[in-house]
């Protein structure tokens, strides 16, 4: 997971770059990277850590010109320690590019092997994203060898890209001299949409239409599946659809976790998505727990907040929050390494024991992942004297790796993975353990938008529908293809020891 902007403007764009970063800061704490232009010429920093912290005002100084993008990482593929795989990526030909992406390519080991034997093209790190930027260089190379650039050149040359790669991608790259492209991956997996500014020549491209609203920028529309748009230098907006069988299949744990609630993502308003969740779950709590046996509902913060509200309500319980978030910790979810996360939880929350002492209590997350979070936040509940604590999650279990640009690799790793509710309850201690029905929460987020025609729930039904890893990938991963299931088996998965 990581957030992307790319801005056209006819002034300085490094401070506006910059903003736009901290409203996306939630999508990735690891690095952050900015590129500006200034006629053909690029500059370039970027650094591991914090945007307040990899970008100071010598920083800036360093960065003129009116275009630019930025990348904020989470590292799902690669070195997570390496400061060659922060993003933006540059290669100096064709014209120079600088490329920024979200995303999981499940074919960088077989495109990486290609651009070396067919290609002729060095990959110097571990990154997909710079296996992503040298097939794009590859593909605009072809076409343009010894011609001037034209805007078709572009298209076709995204259109190659989208028949070699395979998996989750949102883009933005700079091409020098020439303006700002960015595409979607053809089923639509990550999110990106674009807006406008002033009386023309202002346009910005971001993963969440938030990153446009805090910066003065109005929300135009989403970029479709398969499309892409070029922004020259004048802030001329040029599209098309450069894929033959695009169909709108957002990830769904967009809506349940990663996006901010105050972003509306391919039509769906996040918060009001999360608000319908709390809904169905209400119906999944009553038809396993009397509302009567519920003294209070809390929610653990932030995610699940809009759901438990909802869900108080539904059902008649009072609503209160139990838990006070250290704001200066960054999000467990999101934290590279089980260690770290595990002690970051106490770090994050305490408790309020007024809120808990004597009561039944039913606390609300936004999902279950490893486990080790919630095990701790049951035990917490239970020190600050609740009589029995009760858990649902607001969306379905977590069975399956997540291959698309979230960090759920392995299947070791999941603690619902093999295991039925009754064992998950046992592992994570709380008293009942209910989980949101998929079909369900499917429902109510497609009855916002009837356009999505489905989403990609992968981490939840099994089902990758941009493709499995191949082997030489899933070795790489622990993971090798199951055949004729399209879901991943784990080497080792079956063993049913505790979660990491």
């Amino acid at each position: 997971m990581c957030g992307i902007v790319g801005v056209i403007s006819q002034q300085p764009v490094n401070q506006l770059l910059y903003d736009a970063l901290l409203l996306l800061q939630h999508r990735g704490q690891d690095a952050a990277g900015i590129v500006t232009g200034s006629g053909s010429k690029l500059y370039m920093h970027k650094a591991r850590g914090m945007v307040r912290d990899v970008f100071r005002t010598r920083n800036m100084r360093a960065l003129p010109g009116d275009y630019g993008i930025g990348q904020v990482r989470y590292p799902t593929a690669g070195n997570a320690e390496s400061e060659e795989e922060a993003q933006p990526f540059y290669v100096n030909a064709p014209f120079g590019l600088v490329l920024a992406h979200n995303g999981n390519l499940i074919n960088a080991v077989a495109l990486k092997r290609e651009l070396f034997d067919v290609d002729h093209r060095h990959i110097n790190t571990e990154s997909d994203t710079e296996v992503l930027i040298n097939v794009l260089a590859h593909e605009l190379e072809r076409r343009t060898h010894g011609l001037t650039l034209a805007i078709d050149d572009i298209f076709a040359a995204v259109r190659a890209v989208h028949q070699r790669l395979r998996g989750s991608y949102a883009v933005v790259a700079l091409i020098a001299g020439h303006g700002l492209l960015a595409f979607r991956d053809t089923f639509g997996i990550r999110p990106l949409c674009f807006g406008t500014a002033g009386e023309g020549g202002e346009v910005m491209v971001a993963s969440e239409s938030v990153a446009l609203e805090g910066t003065g920028y109005k929300f135009e529309r989403d970029i479709a599946p398969g499309e892409a748009i070029f922004v020259d230098l004048q802030g001329r907006v040029h599209s098309e659809q450069c894929a033959s069988a695009a169909q709108r299949n957002p990830c769904i744990f967009e809506y349940v976790y990663l996006a901010r609630p105050d972003s509306v993502l391919d039509g769906v308003s996040v918060y009001r998505a999360r608000l319908r969740m709390g809904e169905t779950l209400a119906q999944r709590v009553i038809s396993v727990l009397p509302p009567s046996e519920i003294d209070v509902v809390i929610p653990i913060p932030e995610s699940s907040r809009p759901s438990a509200m909802q869900l108080a309500h539904k059902l008649g319980r009072p609503y209160r929050e139990g838990f006070v978030k250290n704001r200066y910790v960054g999000r467990t979810f999101i934290m590279p390494g089980q260690a770290v996360r595990k002690k970051s939880v106490r770090q994050k929350l305490n408790a309020i024991g007024q809120e808990f002492a004597g009561r039944n209590v039913l606390l609300v997350d936004d999902s279950i992942v490893r486990g080790t979070t919630s095990r701790e936040i049951v035990q917490m509940a239970r020190e600050a004297g609740a009589r029995k604590v009760y858990l649902a999650s607001a969306a379905p279990p977590v069975r399956y790796p997540n291959i698309y640009g979230i960090d759920m690799p392995t299947a070791s790793e999941l603690v619902a993975h093999n295991r039925s509710v009754e064992e998950i309850r046992q592992i994570i201690g709380a008293d009942v353990l209910i989980y949101q029905d998929l079909d369900a929460m499917k429902r109510v987020i497609r009855e916002v938008n009837p356009d999505i025609t489905e989403f990609e729930a992968s981490c939840f039904d099994g089902n990758y529908i941009a493709g499995t890893l191949p082997p030489e990938e899933g070795h790489n991963r622990g993971a090798v293809v199951a055949p004729n299931t399209g879901r991943l088996s784990l080497q080792g998965s079956e063993e049913q020891g505790q979660p990491s």
